[in-house]
């Protein structure tokens, strides 16, 4: 399916307003900060025009106008994904679109592209489906899809780019397209994994997954007891079977007062854990990582699918932070050793997580459709999250790329959307002929560039 949207050579401010039903924001207008607002408040959106998009036929005319006056085009959906900053272009926020389709039946879901995994959660339970969310539901489905789309479920089930059915994109000639792998689309497999400078998605079709509950949570342990606990992880994760998965984190946690008691203002290793089978089975394999060390809380038992926020309890609200991720070949103990070096308890650091993830199974290869997803042969991710922020805020940098150095003799790559601003440098993400193809295909169908992050003739 195609609409076509007529290509008028230029079009002033009150053409777009009237082409399209939602909004449209000018740094005038007292609206026009809080449409640009994300998660993070540390970067500052650049725009000289925000449309509040409510249907793909608004994004499309969005489109038209900006290349009808040379803008560049950015997308803001629930503020998760990558920032377009500085000037001279027009921001397409397509939170408003927040359409929700579940086939219980097909077991599938169609979503517009401001809708967050918690509202699939909501949808899906009472079926007793699940999407396959990430660590946090306040996350919005589409960006995180075509970044790849890392679950806690994903070793048991692959990335949420391996299941989806059909994408509705508007690309750069201003029309309406509906994809799949059936069509053989480049740009089909290009977005799922690829992401940036290919179009804008308002609308994906992807498969659910019947889990109505897991085992699993979290279990912080005390910062001191960091080594002890990162090694006997090291050794513990990769035995688990597919249906388990896991990751550890180095936390500096703030006084705050929303956290409980043991956790207000101290140095903690977290340990996360999801497992679908019988909760049994899932008790005795979490079972010799309980005495690592010294435990300062833990929440892990039966919980519904819906409520895996409980595992990484990420933080609910915008903050100020910075990132750099890296893929891992392989976590030895000197790995481990370099980490702790870098970033464990006895660094004076602005980091306020750095985390370990472990990959393999089903995320291996793709499960159901082709795509360009990256990290396929990695073995552990590492992300390194910073508060430029307080004494050592103005050290963020530093320790981010202290934690990438120390870690770079096992270095793999990265995940896309586990690879902080290391995404701006594709020659890190996919091997050569790889980004070569994806750079062909931006090019075929985005020649001028406007959806680009990047400079047009350097889209790989």
């Amino acid at each position: 399916m195609s609409i076509t949207i007529d290509q008028s050579p230029s079009s002033s401010l009150s053409d777009l307003r009237a082409a399209v039903a939602g909004p449209v924001f000018t740094p005038d207008d007292p609206e026009f900060g809080a449409e640009l607002a994300g998660f993070n408040v540390a970067v500052t959106p650049g725009a000289s025009i925000v449309v509040g998009a409510t249907s793909a036929a608004d994004v499309a005319a969005a489109v038209r106008h900006a290349r009808a006056n040379g803008l560049r085009i950015g997308v803001r959906a629930t503020g998760h994904g990558p920032v377009l900053e500085g000037g001279n272009q027009l921001t397409i926020s397509t939170s408003r679109m927040t359409d929700i389709t579940v086939d219980p039946i097909a077991r599938t879901a169609r979503v517009g592209a401001g809708v967050r995994w918690r509202d699939v959660a909501a949808a899906t339970a009472p079926h007793g489906l699940t999407g396959l969310a990430g660590s946090s539901s306040s996350v919005g489905v589409v960006g995180y899809t075509l970044g790849g789309g890392l679950s806690p479920f994903g070793r048991e089930f692959g990335y949420a780019a391996d299941h989806v059915r059909s994408i509705e994109v508007v690309t750069a000639d201003g029309i309406v397209r509906t994809l799949d792998a059936t069509a053989g689309s480049d740009l089909f497999t290009a977005l799922l994994g690829a992401r940036d400078g290919l179009g804008i998605v308002t609308a994906i079709e992807f498969d659910l997954l019947p889990v109505a509950t897991f085992y699993g949570g979290g279990i912080f342990f005390a910062g001191n007891a960091a080594s002890d606990v990162l090694h006997a992880w090291r050794q513990w994760a990769p035995t688990l079977p597919e249906e388990a998965g896991t990751s550890i984190a180095i936390l500096r946690l703030p006084p705050d007062p929303n956290l409980p008691p043991p956790l207000q203002g101290q140095l903690a290793v977290h340990v996360r854990y999801t497992h679908t089978g019988d909760p049994g089975v899932a008790e005795s394999l979490l079972a010799p990582i309980r005495s690592a060390g010294p435990v300062l809380l833990e929440n892990v038992g039966v919980h519904p699918a819906a409520a895996l926020d409980a595992v990484h309890m990420d933080p609910p609200g915008p903050m100020p932070s910075v990132e750099q991720g890296v893929a891992l070949g392989e976590l030895t103990a000197s790995a481990v050793d370099a980490l702790l070096d870098a970033a464990g308890p006895d660094v004076a650091s602005p980091l306020a997580i750095v985390e370990i993830r472990l990959l393999g199974g089903k995320l291996v290869a793709p499960q159901r459709v082709p795509n360009a997803v990256s990290g396929r042969d990695a073995a552990f991710t590492v992300l390194a999250i910073g508060v430029p922020a307080g004494p050592l805020g103005d050290q963020v940098e530093a320790h981010l790329s202290g934690v990438v150095d120390a870690v770079a003799p096992w270095s793999r790559g990265a995940l896309l959307n586990l690879s902080g601003r290391r995404a701006h440098n594709r020659d890190e993400l996919w091997p050569q002929a790889q980004r070569e193809l994806l750079a062909e295909i931006r090019r075929r169908h985005d020649p001028a560039g406007v959806f680009s992050l990047t400079d047009p003739n350097n889209l790989g």
